[in-house]
Order: structure tokens, then C-alpha cells, then sequence
């Protein structure tokens, strides 16, 4: 089934379009690598010429330890993302995490996105909804792909049809996900489109004690599985130095092994949509 088009500043996604790439490091460490990284994910994309959205959160507030670095906060993040859209060009989106934050967020984000943990909030996503922002709902690790109908009748329930579905795998017993590529179809059927949530699906909640852990090495797997699936978008944190991220490093992929990657899947995208 073909899905409805998210038009997002000349970018489309959805209805068979060639997939799109949302990355960026997991949090906002500072704004110097920041820019950087987002300047060399830019010289990839380009080179290959794959549509991009840059991704990073300006406040983790779920990590696994009270002690873990969070991000600069709401403020000063949202005044680098605002950096990295005017200097680059580049649509951003990052995450909300309660209703106060939304209308700061919305005058600087292209995206909202609702985090998995918040994905059943109703407030949360009618405030979201009601900005008229593009809104990505990563679906729980606790739910089935069908659950993501009600979350979709919230945000429809404020007449906004500028929704993003995010598969980012599904709780398998302890500290560890695992991602149904059924889902992508079962979620499709609802009439958007389907953003897979590559370095997510291979997070270890919770795996390394006080730290989330992670297993990289399956990035390049399951992006490949999941554009052979006809995925619209993949959402893939990276970073310059995963080992030294201040955030879920065990689940990134280094930039320097983001466009031999992405050459593949572009290659993919092409035999699965001829586009």
C-alpha cells in the first residue's frame, strides 16, 4: 500500500519515494561537535545524494542513571538545532518531553518526535498535534504495530495528518529488542509512513547496568533488511566517536562507515522502488 506524502521544507516521504536519512549523534554534547558532525553527515549525503534530516536531542530525559549526561537542556539545544538548520539548510527534529516544551520546540523544529516511553501520552501528542508540525511517533517497545491506530486518531483528532511512523524494535525479554519487519506493513496499512529506527533496534536497555548497552555491529544488517523492505525513512544515530559519546554509543554507527553504507542502500532503494 502506498502511503500518504509528508512533505517536509521540499523533502517527501512516503507514497513510494526514495528513503529518506534522519541521523545526527543521540544528545547534543556541546555546540561544536555538533555542528561538526552535522556538517559531515551533510558532505556524505550530498555526495550520494540522499534527502537528510538532522537529528539530536537537546535533553535525554530517560536515561538509565540519574548520574548520565542529559544534553545542554531545551534553551541552549534549541539554539544549536536553530544553527544547524540556518547555516546548513537542513530540516531538524528532536524529541519533546512534556506539553511545556512544545511551543518552544515547535518555532525551531521541522519534527516533532514523541519518544517511545511517551507514545500513549494523550495530552502530549494532541499538544504535538496541534502546532501543525510533522509529528513522529516512535512506537513503544511495549506495543503491538495495530496499537499505533489509537495513537494515530489522537494526533488525526486535531485535524493534523503530518504523521511519521517510527519502528524502533519490540521489548524480547531482558535488556534486549528485536525488530518484526511485519510491522512496517501492519503500520503502513494505516496510511503513513514507516520510519525505521535502525540504532535503536539493536539498544540493550538497560544491558550494562547502570548504562544502556548495544550491539553496532547489526546496524548495517537491519538497515539493508530494512530498505529491502521499502522502508520510507531510516532513522540511524551516529557519531564521530561512538566509544567516546556521552550518550547510547554502544548503539551507534561511526560516521566514517555512514556512506559505504548508504551506498548500498541506495542501491536497494532503487531495486525495490525503481526510483
Amino acid at each position: 500500500m502506498k502511503t500518504r506524502v509528508i512533505n517536509i521544507n521540499g523533502i517527501k516521504i512516503g507514497g513510494g519515494q526514495p528513503f529518506v536519512l534522519i541521523a545526527g549523534p543521540c544528545v547534543i554534547e556541546d555546540r561544536k561537535s555538533t555542528i561538526k558532525m552535522a556538517a559531515d553527515i551533510i558532505r556524505i549525503v550530498k555526495r550520494i545524494n540522499v534527502p537528510f534530516i538532522f537529528k539530536a536531542s537537546y535533553d535525554k530525559a530517560n536515561r538509565t542513571s540519574v548520574d548520565s549526561f542529559r544534553g545542554p537542556g531545551i534553551q541552549a539545544g534549541l539554539e544549536i538545532l536553530r544553527e544547524v538548520k540556518e547555516r546548513f539548510g537542513v530540516a531538524v527534529i528532536s524529541d519533546v518531553h512534556d506539553i511545556t516544551q512544545i511551543d518552544a520546540a515547535a518555532r525551531v523544529l521541522d519534527i516533532i518526535q514523541i519518544p517511545a516511553f511517551l507514545c500513549r501520552q494523550t495530552d502530549l501528542l494532541v499538544a504535538a498535534a496541534q502546532t501543525g508540525k510533522v509529528i513522529s511517533v516512535k512506537k513503544g517497545q511495549f506495543l503491538a504495530p495495530w496499537d499505533m491506530r489509537s495513537l494515530v486518531k489522537k494526533i488525526e483528532s486535531t485535524g493534523n495528518r503530518k504523521i511519521l511512523l517510527t519502528e524502533r524494535g519490540v521489548s524480547f525479554g531482558y535488556n534486549n529488542l528485536v525488530t518484526d519487519f511485519t510491522a512496517f506493513q501492519i503500520m503502513r496499512d494505516l496510511g503513513y509512513p514507516v520510519v525505521y529506527d535502525v540504532t535503536h533496534s539493536v539498544q540493550q536497555p538497560g544491558g550494562l547496568g547502570d548504562k544502556t548497552g548495544g550491539r553496532s555491529e547489526f546496524i548495517p544488517l537491519l538497515a539493508r533488511c530494512g530498505v529491502a523492505a521499502g522502508i520510507d525513512a531510516v532513522f540511524m544515530e551516529t557519531h564521530t566517536d561512538p566509544r567516546k559519546s556521552l550518550s547510547d554509543g554502544p548503539n551507534m554507527l561511526p560516521i566514517a562507515k555512514l556512506e559505504p553504507l548508504l551506498k548500498t542502500m541506495v542501491k536497494i532503494d532503487f531495486l525495490m522502488k525503481g526510483k
